[in-house]
């Protein structure tokens, strides 16, 4: 089932024309309309004529958080305040949030690009469809509304939080499709394996579309086993538009961009250089309608890679791979670049854990320390302590077969590590670094 046929299954030549077309026009628009890229363009004495081909978008300079923060809150705007509708904001947790304005055409395509994105989960007209994404000045709880209601969905804004209200709506209201961070969706399952009157299986759950925050593969497994639904991939990032950028169809081999709107290049962040297809680098994006806050060239700092090959739906746009991993979120521990996600991958392949973790980065005298707390089954926390330290010395080895380190390992009463009910908190550095 495809949304929009005709943009999703275009032809690439007939694509990369649309591409073109928008990308000359938008420049045009930013040039004109935001002094920031004015200057920038015009000390690096850059000509909008000069942008003939897509390949010439390497002359462009990239866009960074910086350059956002640093025009905090509205230096980036394009539109007039006449014509922005909507404001939506970073938390702002790694520094100045960036702000960003929405015109009521961007509200239009956000709309559409989530709208292809919970078709490819399986959501038709009347489905009813619960929106655990949180609502307000985070993008991920409007974007998901926006899309359910443009197909023609029940869309139902619980939010997040309220995790027996979330039970009870999905057993009364008979939920279809499950929107919501990866973690709370797990949230979610182990509140519904608890409560006694529910049957996973006679619940009316399809399918869900998370994201948000980093997940695995391993992760994926845990809640479409727990939920007994299929679980894809949402991606996208406030900067850009918010949830829908990309997104996994059926096939699971990839998150399909919205081309149309976004043109993505992979680059290799330590020379700035393009990566050829198939070779992990970091995601670029330009946004090629965005009218409020158009970004050229926005270092997303999401580590993946890209193909451009026909995919098994019939969609022809671009596939990002699952991203491995983000600077944002990278560790360096005794000089070793760790990934969370290589850490809960580990975890989530060895028998007896919860996918319930925390990782804890101390340096108490001069070298780093990393503690990684992980939950064990109730059946197994009961067990001896001879069998509990076999199980501590099987974690120990083979997370250090994966990152290179030698962790410290605490396992867990079950229910014991925090919860979240937006995005988890995997990492905890109380490293003093100033």
């Amino acid at each position: 089932m495809i949304w929009n046929k005709e943009k999703e299954c275009m032809e690439r030549k007939d694509l990369e024309k649309l591409q073109l077309e928008r990308l000359q026009k938008i420049l045009q628009y930013t040039y004109e309309n935001v002094p920031y890229y004015k200057e920038k363009f015009d000390e690096l004495n850059i000509k909008i004529e000069d942008i003939q081909t897509l390949e010439d978008i390497t002359k462009l300079p990239f866009t960074t958080k910086d350059d956002l923060r640093k025009t905090y809150p509205f230096g980036l705007q394009a539109a007039s305040k006449d014509d922005i509708v909507e404001i939506h904001s970073t938390s702002g947790t790694t520094g100045i949030p960036t702000v960003i304005g929405y015109t009521k055409k961007d509200i239009d395509t956000w709309g559409e690009i989530m709208a292809r994105s919970l078709t490819m989960v399986g959501t038709q007209k009347h489905d009813i469809v619960q929106n655990s994404y949180g609502y307000g000045l985070f993008t991920g709880g409007m974007g998901a509304h926006y899309g359910g209601q443009k197909i023609g969905a029940i869309v139902v804004p619980t939010s997040s939080g309220n995790t027996q209200r979330q039970i009870s709506i999905i057993k009364d209201f008979k939920t279809n499709v499950l929107t919501c961070t990866p973690s709370y969706a797990l949230y979610l399952a182990e509140a519904l394996e608890q409560d006694e009157t529910i049957n996973i299986e006679d619940l009316d759950l399809k399918g869900g579309v998370f994201g948000a925050e980093m997940w695995t593969e391993e992760m994926r497994e845990k809640i479409e086993e727990k939920l007994n639904i299929t679980a894809q991939n949402v991606y996208g990032l406030t900067e850009v538009m918010g949830p829908g950028v990309a997104m996994e169809c059926k096939q699971k081999d990839g998150l399909h961009i919205a081309e149309d709107f976004f043109y993505p290049e992979i680059i290799n962040p330590k020379t700035l250089e393009p990566v050829k297809d198939g070779e992990k680098g970091e995601l670029v994006i330009t946004t090629l309608t965005k009218e409020g806050m158009p970004v050229i060239r926005f270092r997303t700092k999401d580590i993946t890679s890209i193909t451009k090959e026909t995919c098994e739906c019939g969609r022809t746009t671009a596939r990002i791979s699952r991203i491995t991993g983000r600077s944002d979120d990278m560790l360096k521990v005794k000089g070793v670049i760790v990934f969370p996600s290589q850490i809960e991958s580990t975890l989530l392949k060895i028998d007896g854990l919860e996918p319930h973790y925390q990782i804890i980065v101390t340096r108490p005298e001069t070298l780093d320390e990393m503690e990684v707390q992980v939950e064990t089954k109730p059946e197994l926390f009961t067990d001896s302590i001879k069998v509990l330290e076999k199980l501590k010395q099987e974690i120990s080895h083979k997370i250090h077969d994966s990152i290179g380190l030698r962790v410290k390992v605490t396992l867990s009463e079950p229910n014991s590590l925090p919860r979240s009910e937006g995005k988890a908190t995997r990492v905890i550095d109380k490293r003093n670094f100033e």
